[in-house]
Order: C-alpha cells, then structure tokens, then sequence
C-alpha cells in the first residue's frame, strides 16, 4: 500500500503527523492510518493511495515513473471504498485522506478518485471526513464533483513559482495544471452559494530547488486573500534513493516549524508579507519565532498598553494569541489588569513572554517586578 501521510498531512498539526518506520510502503490498508487534528481533537484517518504507479517523473519522489525499487499496487474504486467501510465500521478510522499516483492521463485517474468517494457516501452511506486530490490538469466538472463529496480537496503547487516547479517536477505545468485548479475551486464556491462545497488546500515541497521562504509566503499570502485557502503545508524536502535528487541535502525541519508560524500570522493573524523578518537570504531565521523577532524590533521600545490595545495589537504581543486576547478584553470590561498574575487568572497561559513588550497598570512590566522584589527584600529585612 502506499502511505501518503509523511509527504501528504492532511490535518491541522501536520508536524505531528508523522508516522514513524517505513515512510511510505504498508502491507495493508490498517497500516496506513494516521492521527490528524481537527480543531481540539484527534481522529484516524485511512491516508493512502488508489495507485503508487505514475506515469509522471517527479524528481523528489519515491512512486515517480521508471523508479524500479518502488513496489508498486493498484486498487479499484469498489476495493477502496470496501477497505475503507470496513475499517470504519470497525472503529478503526473516522475519515478517508485519498491521492493517487496518475496512470492513464489525469483525467482518468481524477475520475477513479470521484468513483470511490461516490461509493463511499453513496453505497456505504459515509457521512464523515474525507479529503480527495485534484490530479493536476482534471476537468473543471471533475473538480466540482469532487467538492460536492468532499470536506477538503488539495491541488499541490509544489514550487512556489513555474521555474520552481520545472524543477521539482519537469512534467507539470503550474499555471494551467496546479494553479487554475485552486482558481477553479474558489470560483465555485462563489458561483454556487447555498451548497456545501469542499474547501480547499496545498502544499509546498520546501528546499530542494532553492526556493527562498519570501517566496513560499509571498504566495502563501496570495492563495489566503485571493483564493481562499484552509491551509498551506510546507514539505521538507528528504533525499530518496534512486531519484535525481538522491544526493541533495535534507532540508532543516526548524525551517518548516517557522514556515509554518509564519504562515499562521498571515492566515490568522492579519500580517502582511512585509511585516515578517526575513533575513537578506529571503528566509526567516530559524532560531527565533517571527512573532517574536517583530516584537524584539517594535514592541521594546514602543510596548502595547493590555488595557488600551485593541483585538489586533494583542494578538501582536508574543504569547497571546486570538483566545488571549478575547480574554484580556473581556476582563479589562471589569477590572483593570495591574500584574502577570492577573494576566494568568483571565488564562494567559505564559504571562512572561509576553512581559517585555506590554505595559500593565501603565508601567512596564519589569519595573513592576523589580519594585515587588525590592519589597519583598525589604519586608525580610523588616524595613517595610
């Protein structure tokens, strides 16, 4: 079988969705479950492959075309949905992660990827999750048809410009192949209102062609505002054996972890790609959260008063985040926050980070526990 999920996350916390051994061959549908987040909690999810044959020659990946050591399996739409409502009948999975290697033409593939969720939620009556691959290229009608069954389809960029792509993957065509299909995807949802389509994501392959973070985000930017994506995923780039890029380096999994609190800050937070601090290589230094590297630069000499800032600024501050900053709006309404311990109280989880770069009862927070700590010493020396 073939295991999508180490290249492929399909839920919220995708650096922690890596399943350990064999990263991609399974022997059995049941090895291919993982655990995805899903807002607060976590469920399995059946993440496979209706083929590991492919006719495209990708040049990171294990199931490109001419690839001898990769063992190779197809099943058809019935088998498929058939393992699948076993499985869930079993309480063993609560959703379904689809792709598959493309054999025959995208089209042709696409349509199989269609036939089995058809199945599941015809035949079998599945109401859950289920997340299905655009192919790239697949017709304007296919990808209609595979957001009227699923939650989530996922159109993957790759490369974050053509050039990029060319790189990575010789046989695709990111403007008309990748992009149109994330193009296509938010034009229905404008154009058919009342039903309940999929959403829509990607995926980057991070560092293996020279892509810089100012590109990644740059376009990440794009795809939030303009096109209405979930979620961007960022794949750090592993070497396989027998591949062109066999010999390349293994891209730093920090880098992915700031890819992706980046990325948050545009998607949740409202940033702009200018307001991230990128180094002059175009990357964001790895050995510092964005947010935190901003708030070293802005927010130390101009710090945000909790009582007065609106929604926005709080949720500038490094330890707060929308939850925090509902909460210090909701209790400033009744009382006035004058310490880190009432920071703490409303639910501020780690009031100190946020320390350097506030102002409490209109003072900075320093002053305010240096003078406590000059009291406390001066009661045990009983001068107060």
């Amino acid at each position: 079988m073939g295991n999508v999920t180490p290249d492929e996350p399909a839920g919220d916390q995708p650096l922690s969705e890596r399943k350990q051994g064999d990263r991609y061959q399974s022997q059995s549908l049941a090895e291919c479950i993982t655990n995805v987040s899903a807002g607060s909690t976590k469920k399995p999810i059946l993440a496979t492959m209706l083929t590991t044959a492919c006719e495209r020659n990708c040049n990171y990946c294990i199931f490109r075309a001419g690839r001898a050591q990769t063992k190779r399996f197809t099943m058809s739409p019935d088998e498929m949905a058939k393992g699948f409502d076993q499985l869930q009948r079993a309480k063993q999975v609560e959703g379904l992660f689809l792709s598959s290697g493309i054999i025959k033409g995208s089209v042709t593939t696409q349509d199989k990827l269609i036939d089995t969720a058809t199945i599941i939620r015809k035949k079998y009556g599945f109401k859950g999750f289920v997340h299905l691959k655009i192919m790239p290229g697949a017709e304007y009608d296919q990808v209609y048809r595979a957001m009227q069954l699923a939650d989530r389809v996922s159109v993957n960029l790759e490369g974050a410009t053509a050039d990029r792509l060319s790189s990575l993957a010789p046989k695709k065509d990111w403007a008309n192949e990748l992009l149109k299909m994330l193009q296509w995807a938010e034009q229905l949802r404008r154009d058919h209102p009342d039903e309940r389509l999929a959403k829509s994501v990607t995926q980057f392959v991070v560092g293996a062609v020279g892509d810089t973070d100012l590109e990644l985000l740059s376009v990440s930017e794009r795809l939030f505002r303009q096109l209405k994506l979930t979620r961007v995923y960022y794949s750090p780039f592993g070497p396989v054996a027998n591949t062109p890029f066999e010999n390349l380096t293994r891209t730093d999994p920090q880098r992915e972890h700031r890819l992706y609190q980046a990325s948050f800050l545009l998607r949740d937070y409202n940033w702009n790609i200018e307001e991230l601090p990128f180094a002059a290589s175009g990357n964001i230094p790895l050995d510092v959260d964005p947010k935190r590297a901003w708030a070293d630069e802005h927010l130390r000499t101009a710090p945000i008063d909790l009582m007065k800032a609106d929604r926005e600024a709080l949720m500038r501050v490094p330890g707060i985040g929308a939850t925090g900053a509902e909460a210090i709006l909701k209790a400033r309404r009744q009382t006035r926050l004058t310490d880190l311990a009432s920071l703490r109280k409303v639910g501020i989880r780690a009031p100190e980070q946020a320390a350097p770069y506030i102002l409490l009862d209109g003072r900075r927070v320093e002053t305010q526990l240096s003078l406590s700590t000059q009291s406390v010493l001066r009661r045990c020396a009983g001068l107060a």
